[in-house]
């Protein structure tokens, strides 16, 4: 079964231009999921980018995430928040905001890392890199995961293309290949295609 798309915004975003970008590409298909990142944004630049963005992927029908802020995520209505700095962390947003909203965990490196934050009660478990190439070793680690515990997986495979391997993991997380395409829209289009065809 194909997996659910996840889609990843780029880290330098502009509130300006790339709502447009955006929009474009949750045309190709259904998403799941719109992680909206903040990398080193602060927190005025993130907040503007952040209300255009839960807009833009609600309207879409997706569920909107934002990285790592869990007030603002609250405050602009976004649907649950994307957790990358360790278990901690994941757990006082679950105190935070569960059973409304959806937290997902991140920045999980090793099976001891994916187990730990299974045990909490997150909505997901995050595999690999959020932009830049493709990690084989966390697409192992995803396999592994889907295929022997409930929580759903997400591999993350930011260099994706249309032979992209999802390795049964329920979510598909896209990023880097799709913002630095010539054409977003056509390399959206056929990393989905490819995905419904197999």
């Amino acid at each position: 079964m194909a997996p659910q798309i996840y889609l990843i915004t780029p880290a330098a975003a502009d509130v300006e231009t790339f709502p447009a970008r955006l929009m474009a590409v949750l045309n190709v298909a259904e998403f799941a999921a719109l992680l909206v990142r903040r990398a080193s944004m602060d927190a005025t630049a993130y907040e503007a980018l952040a209300k255009r963005l839960i807009n833009i992927g609600q309207g879409a029908g997706c569920a909107v995430l934002l990285e790592d802020d869990v007030a603002l995520a609250r405050r602009l209505g976004a649907d649950g928040v994307h957790i990358t700095t360790g278990a901690a962390a994941v757990k006082n947003a679950i105190a935070a905001l569960k059973p409304g909203f959806i937290v997902g965990a991140g920045r999980t490196a090793t099976r001891h890392d994916a187990m730990t934050m299974g045990e909490m009660d997150v909505d997901y478990v995050f595999f690999g890199p959020l932009d830049g190439a493709t990690d084989p070793a966390s697409a192992d680690l995803a396999e592994w995961w889907a295929a022997t515990f409930e929580i759903p997986a997400v591999l993350s495979d930011p260099g994706a293309g249309p032979s992209v391997d999802p390795r049964g993991a329920e979510f598909l997380a896209l990023s880097t290949s799709i913002w630095t395409a010539a054409d977003p829209v056509a390399a959206t289009t056929a990393i989905v295609s490819a995905l419904g065809a197999r």
